[in-house]
């Protein structure tokens, strides 16, 4: 008889446990099923086994959700593994397959890692520059086993037809809404405070830099990349990083934007100002390890900038998607496009300095 443990703080439906586990003939009778809540998207178990532990992963996000999609992901995590990357590469059942399709919903059964979420306030300046060379490592490696005979479809690679810089005129519009949404709530709290404070400022700072709108880059530098590249998709056992986690946005995008998103995450102090010294430790090994110039770097410290003062997500899951899972981290994001504005240069030197 197992059990499922349910979490007060998640609503992650019991998956066919059962059913998925007697497809890998050496993974034991299932015990337990702890739902896990620090994911966004996707749904994720700790199953517990009579031969161990394993992490259970539940794909909902419709973009990367279908087999196909997963599939890759796999193929490239696994050939990943193969040059050293430290990735947790999916198990295979009894016919070869890492992907359990059951009423059309996909899962995949992948070794459990233990390991700690580590945020760039507890990394070293020396583990800062390990960061920066792993992410250079993972565009490097990515490049290596995506051009190796992996199906990635055909045409050449490109960020995409959407790819450009927000429009401030499409934001204005966005925080007219956001800021009724705000001012409207029957029972406004101290979150409902500091959105209507943060949308007025970020409403006059967009006023004052409308014209630093980076062009769409007629060649941009892309790449395979991660897509999600943060401390909750990286697992430390002590000093050491042992597995990157959740390759769902695994794509080809702007492979510097991803190092400045990263490092944005990584590095950002709860008072919305980054670690420039981290920063410049990580930046330059990353650009040593990815061969990436200093240029490179410059342009997507801009495009990233440009896209955080743009960018309320945060807000839209509140206000309109009425999802409020990710509004812890709004306080420290909101002030950090704040904070970046006014410390542009210094930003940029410790990118590419």
């Amino acid at each position: 008889m197992w059990r499922v443990l349910r979490s007060s703080v998640t609503l992650a439906p019991v998956p066919p446990v059962g059913e998925v586990l007697r497809r890998y003939p050496n993974a034991g009778e299932p015990l337990a099923c702890e739902p896990l809540t620090k994911g966004l998207l996707n749904h994720g178990y700790r199953v517990s086994t009579s031969s161990g532990s394993y992490f259970l992963k539940h794909h909902l996000d419709d973009s990367t959700g279908d087999r196909a999609t997963i599939v890759r992901q796999h193929r490239a995590t696994r050939r990943l593994q193969s040059i050293g990357v430290p990735v947790a590469p999916p198990l295979a059942d009894a016919d070869g397959d890492t992907v359990t399709v059951i009423d059309g919903r996909c899962y995949a059964l992948h070794p459990w890692v233990d390991g700690r979420h580590r945020v760039g306030a507890q990394l070293t300046t020396d583990q800062s520059r390990r960061l920066g060379a792993l992410l250079g490592t993972v565009h490097t490696g990515l490049e290596q086993v995506m051009a190796d005979g992996l199906d990635v479809g055909s045409g050449p690679p490109g960020p995409g037809p959407g790819y450009g810089s927000p429009d401030a005129d499409d934001t204005f519009a966005l925080i007219g809404q956001l800021l009724t949404a705000a001012r409207g709530r029957h029972r406004r709290d101290s979150f409902d405070e500091l959105a209507e404070h943060r949308l007025v400022e970020r409403r006059r700072l967009l006023e004052q830099h409308a014209h630093r709108r980076p062009p769409t880059p007629e060649d941009p530098a892309t790449g395979w990349v991660h897509g999600d590249f943060h401390p909750l998709n990286l697992l430390y056992r002590g000093a050491d990083p042992v597995a990157i986690v959740d390759w769902d946005r695994l794509g080809v995008q702007p492979r510097a934007e991803e190092a400045v998103r990263a490092a944005a995450i990584f590095f950002v102090r709860p008072a919305g100002h980054l670690e420039l010294e981290k920063v410049r430790a990580y930046a330059r090994a990353y650009r040593r390890a990815a061969g990436a110039g200093a240029a490179e770097l410059a342009a997507a410290v801009h495009r990233v900038w440009w896209e955080r003062l743009n960018d309320f997500w945060i807000l839209r899951w509140r206000y309109s998607l009425h999802d409020r899972r990710a509004d812890p981290q709004f306080p420290a994001v909101s002030a950090l496009a704040v904070w970046w504005t006014r410390e542009y240069d210094a930003v940029c030197e410790a990118f590419t300095g």
